[in-house]
């Protein structure tokens, strides 16, 4: 079911895949009762995850949604807060407890809400996740080249530099991970006035006590593997996979092992 979804001051577009006939427990207090929330990284929108979508649906409940001007989200016109826009989402769903699966951007915001408000996360599946408070895995030099582009209205010079550094895996055009790219610059544009950072958390981590899988990939940026091993390091209990075939699009090299990462985590749920 496909619906938009009233966050302050705007909307999101979110699906509700419904509880699939073969998943059990009911009554809301079974692990297969819980819905699992999908949160697209900030270099794709919710089709990331079109390819995983299919193993998770055949047995839970699964809602995705577009951040705001991601995808089919309109863009925002005051400010927001990624953290806030996800309470919305669960409680327009009626959802009290999920399992989170965040990937990049979408593990900062399912981390966040695990600290601010521990008993709506069950579980965390985090993929190639950033975290708000580290140090940006981006050289101040690459975000003022990206910044230069941005402001030409380079959109093709920016998908370019971001496959460069992101996507090192691809073939040729890359062209899945290259129709992402170009749908997400206007949306990093329109969302840069009006996004208010969520509160830093990564001196928190310590705090977290929730069951948690955490997928790194050996192809990301140096940058990202740097922060990705710190949090597997401060997240008690945290267990750490490597991805060997992977850069910072797991979902789309190796979707298979994201899907059991995540119904891994799914199973851990407390």
């Amino acid at each position: 079911m496909d619906v938009m979804v009233s966050v302050k001051d705007g909307e999101v577009w979110a699906h509700d895949s419904g509880t699939p006939s073969g998943a059990g427990g009911s009554s809301g207090t079974g692990e297969d009762a819980l819905p699992l929330v999908l949160l697209h990284p900030g270099v794709a929108d919710s089709r990331v995850w079109d390819r995983v979508l299919p193993r998770l649906t055949e047995r839970h409940r699964v809602i995705r949604y577009d951040a705001r001007a991601y995808g089919r989200s309109p863009a925002p016109t005051a400010p927001f807060s990624l953290v806030e826009d996800l309470i919305a989402v669960l409680d327009h769903f009626g959802v009290a407890r999920a399992v989170l699966a965040g990937s990049s951007m979408g593990g900062a915001t399912a981390v966040s809400l695990a600290l601010r408000d521990p008993a709506r996360v069950a579980s965390l599946a985090l993929v190639v996740p950033t975290v708000t408070g580290a140090e940006d895995p981006l050289t101040p030099e690459f975000m003022a080249e990206v910044g230069g582009l941005a402001r030409a209205g380079d959109v093709e010079g920016i998908v370019v530099m971001i496959r460069r550094v992101s996507a090192v895996l691809g073939t040729g055009d890359d062209p899945e991970v290259t129709e992402y790219l170009r749908a997400v610059v206007p949306a990093w544009l329109a969302v840069h006035p009006h996004q208010v950072p969520d509160p830093p958390v990564h001196d928190r981590l310590g705090e977290l006590d929730v069951p948690c899988v955490l997928a790194l990939a050996e192809h990301d940026q140096p940058g990202v593997i740097r922060v990705n091993e710190t949090m597997a390091e401060r997240i008690p209990g945290c267990r750490l996979v490597r991805l060997a075939h992977s850069d910072h699009f797991p979902t789309v090299r190796e979707p298979d092992a994201v899907a059991e990462i995540i119904l891994d985590a799914y199973a851990a749920a407390r």
